[in-house]
């Protein structure tokens, strides 16, 4: 169900408040995920050659290759769900402008077809 004109014009006035008045949580909010399907492969490697050192460890007994082998397990899970590197915004403390009439969603567009609005 859209928003009234009315409900519209006060969301955007409560958005640019809030944009304005905390700064830091608008850059957090613009930032874009920093999903790496790359990272997340990398990360898993990491993790399993740590994993192998671990196995290797309690099989030889050598308490210092078990230690090694957990940071490096723990290195690579770090690696794999960190969000370190994501990329933010060119000029990430202004916002997009919105158009007068919000863009509909895909179900609020099939809602529309179905009344034959």
């Amino acid at each position: 169900m859209a928003l009234s004109e009315h409900e519209q014009r006060m969301l955007d006035e409560l958005e640019r408040g809030l944009y304005a008045s905390d700064a830091n949580l608008a850059n957090k909010l613009n930032r874009q995920s920093g999903f790496s399907p790359r990272k997340i492969v990398a990360g898993a490697a990491v993790a399993i050659v740590g994993l192998s050192l671990l196995i290797v460890a309690v099989t030889i007994q050598l308490v210092i290759f078990g230690v090694i082998g957990f940071v490096v397990m723990l290195a690579g899970l770090v690696l794999a769900s960190s969000n370190v590197g994501g990329k933010a915004p060119q000029n990430p403390t202004s916002r997009p402008s919105s158009p007068k009439a919000p863009k509909k969603n895909f179900f609020e567009e099939r809602w529309d077809r179905r009344q034959g609005l």
